[in-house]
């Protein structure tokens, strides 16, 4: 195996190199997760793994609950399926709630606090009842329980993982809450034998080649516990030794080694979801992508390799494109950049765009 192998091989296996599904569901659940903080990065990037996809068809789907937006994994939102939340927070949640002790302590956030948070919550959403975060808080906040940015925002991914609220439908522009039981139906739910098994082999199927370190990393799972799904899965895997690290996959073919090219948003599966992320760029480029060498910055991709940084703002009907390469491009990847620009406006709904390069 080479560095290229694993490159193509992840692009392949994310469906970024061709598409086959045409619904957000299906992409989120192939994926397991998707990491979904900044949504409209996140909507951009189940839509460059879609058939015939806009901006639109995502929306109806968060909307109609298809897929769901909550805390899971690790302490930030992703997109899963409602067949998948229950039984994948009953597995990543108590984790991610003792990564938060500390700052709920520090912000006085007791069991008491967080029982009565429960109630009141229950009893303004229950019936079917979607609101808004201003009228969650202002709700909390007639109950007595202050609601300062941090408090609600701790509030709410506590409410979030422990399964009582999830993502309703959008308001205009605006989140909304829905009681978890009242939004997505109750289906036979999997032991913590079958949950482990069945995450890592969602992993290693739709992110491979990857190691065992880059699964403990995106799952947030401890290393004992990856490393018992993996064992409970490797059977059904293919692994190869680059540089001394066992890269574990889904052997679906060798993949075709095809040009592309990729717009990726901030936070793409593509990057996020490998604790070493050096496969996708050159060490020289690290710092010019990401000075905290996170490279969670939307990101220009050809062949694999981040080659540069885009960015866009909005006019009326019309999306401003700016990208930033690391070095020169030729005239055919400025070309194959424009083509991309203008798919992504087309996604958008927007009638024109402009490229800045």
């Amino acid at each position: 195996m080479k560095a290229t192998d694993i490159t193509q091989l992840r692009l392949q296996n994310q469906y970024l190199a061709s598409q086959q599904f045409t619904k957000p569901a299906e992409i989120v659940k192939w994926l397991g997760a998707v990491q979904a903080q900044d949504y409209g990065g996140a909507v951009w990037a189940l839509g460059q793994r879609l058939k015939g996809c806009n901006s639109a068809l995502i929306e109806k789907a968060f909307t109609d609950g298809d897929i769901i937006r909550t805390h899971v994994l690790r302490p930030t939102w992703h997109f899963v399926t409602p067949e998948d939340i229950r039984w994948m927070l009953e597995l990543t949640a108590p984790r991610v709630l003792g990564f938060t002790s500390f700052r709920k302590r520090y912000l006085g956030l007791t069991d008491e606090i967080l029982l009565k948070c429960a109630h009141v919550l229950t009893k303004a959403l229950e019936g079917g009842k979607q609101l808004e975060r201003t009228a969650i808080a202002s709700v909390l906040q007639q109950a007595g329980i202050a609601t300062d940015e941090q408090r609600f925002i701790h509030i709410m991914m506590e409410m979030e993982l422990t399964q009582l609220v999830c993502s309703g439908g959008r308001i205009g522009k605006q989140f909304t809450y829905a009681l978890l039981e009242e939004r997505v139906p109750k289906i036979p739910n999997l032991s913590r034998e079958a949950a482990l098994a069945t995450l890592a082999e969602r992993y290693f199927t739709s992110h491979g080649p990857a190691t065992l370190q880059d699964y403990t990393w995106w799952s947030g799972l401890t290393v004992a516990d990856a490393k018992k799904g993996l064992e409970m899965v490797k059977s059904e895997l293919t692994s190869d030794i680059l540089d001394g690290n066992t890269y574990w996959f889904r052997d679906n073919g060798m993949a075709t080694g095809k040009s592309t090219a990729h717009l990726l948003p901030n936070y793409d599966e593509y990057i996020v979801s490998y604790k070493d992320r050096s496969a996708a760029i050159a060490e020289k480029d690290i710092s010019k992508a990401d000075p905290r060498g996170t490279i969670f910055n939307n990101t220009m991709v050809i062949n694999g390799q981040i080659r540069g940084l885009w960015k866009h703002t909005f006019k009326k009907n019309s999306v401003v494109i700016e990208v930033t390469p690391f070095k020169p491009l030729s005239k055919a990847a400025k070309d194959t950049i424009n083509s991309l620009s203008k798919r992504y406006a087309k996604f958008l709904g927007m009638k024109n765009y402009s490229l800045q390069l």
